[in-house]
């Protein structure tokens, strides 16, 4: 009886050990993306069905500052993939040697622009704009100029470039749209400017608690209004000059100890599976897109006049300008 006691606890040791060997893989993105209402526990779920692994989400901030942390941490870094970098990163990311080319063959992206990168893989987009309340903002700005031109008691939020994707877009929507004017456009702005967060998420919260007019987000940001919420009350406001586009990647790192699944996961990055999350979660147009369309309410998006990119080795050229303009500005 002891013998047979000791062989079924043995068995169910045993049993535990295999358990717990089996891999984990551990993705570094924003805090949004980890969020209950974010994409992040579903495409955990899709994924640990094909993988028989453990997905390890870790929420590092928001989207500029995982770079930062990478650079901290280096090679010593848990991190298997970064997911949540966008282009206006990938030029400073690829030169810090942190990440690994990816090997998943062939992929057919919908994307609005030639993609050729084989470090930095994109799983969705979209248009930074301002968003506002119809209820309370009636006559929205359409350009900087006119948002400038506005009442002083019209109060918008912004993020900080240096920690968050977003935030350094539109410094380089301003630059890309003014050029050399772009400092005093800033100055115009600084009056408007109610306060500058770290991140997406406080300056959306700040925005729906009616702290501020408008808030710097994204043309589909309404759409998670009217189809979560069935409130048609949110808007994106057209701009003249144009809106600035993101596309968000992530990428392997190069001292991970499972490349082979970090490689599978970034192919199924690409699937239907991981696509068909993105529209109603993450709130953008996913980089394939799913057989069945965008979901009903997409379509009631605006369309921007202009499409204004630079390329990832023009935005590294610039950034810093920029961003020393922003400085100036709002520091007068």
């Amino acid at each position: 009886m002891k013998n047979l006691l000791l062989a079924t606890g043995l068995t169910i040791l045993a049993s535990a050990g295999l358990a717990q060997e089996k891999p984990v893989l551990t993705v570094y993105t924003y805090d949004s993306f980890v969020s209950d209402w974010g994409p992040g526990p579903a495409v955990e779920k899709a994924f640990e069905q094909t993988c028989n692994c453990d997905l390890n989400l870790v929420g590092a901030g928001d989207g500029a500052a995982l770079l930062s942390r990478m650079q901290l941490e280096g090679a010593r870094s848990e991190a298997d993939i970064v997911l949540g970098l966008d282009t206006n990163l990938t030029e400073r990311a690829r030169a810090t040697g942190l990440f690994a080319p990816y090997s998943i063959g062939a992929v057919s992206l919908d994307v609005p622009v030639e993609w050729t990168d084989d470090i930095f893989l994109p799983y969705d987009w979209g248009y930074f704009a301002f968003v506002y309340d119809k209820t309370r903002l009636t006559d929205a700005p359409t350009s900087f100029t006119s948002l400038i031109d506005a009442p002083k008691n019209l109060k918008i939020v912004i993020q900080d470039p240096r920690s968050s994707t977003p935030g350094l877009g539109l410094l380089l929507w301003i630059k890309t749209a003014y050029g050399d004017e772009a400092e005093s456009i800033w100055t115009g702005l600084s009056p408007h400017i109610l306060t500058v967060t770290k991140g997406w998420s406080e300056a959306y919260g700040m925005f729906l608690e009616g702290e501020a007019d408008m808030v710097l987000s994204y043309t589909t940001s309404p759409a998670y209004h009217l189809i979560a919420e069935e409130d048609d009350s949110k808007a994106a406001a057209s701009f003249d000059e144009g809106h600035y586009m993101q596309i968000e990647v992530a990428a392997k790192t190069a001292s991970s100890d499972q490349p082979e699944l970090a490689d599978q996961f970034l192919s199924f990055m690409t699937s239907s599976a991981f696509q068909s999350i993105i529209p109603t979660t993450n709130w953008m147009y996913p980089a394939v897109f799913p057989l069945e369309g965008l979901p009903k309410g997409f379509e009631t998006l605006i369309t921007p006049t202009d499409s204004l990119i630079v390329s990832a080795k023009d935005a590294e050229k610039i950034k810093d300008e920029a961003l020393q303009e922003w400085l100036t500005a709002l520091s007068r």
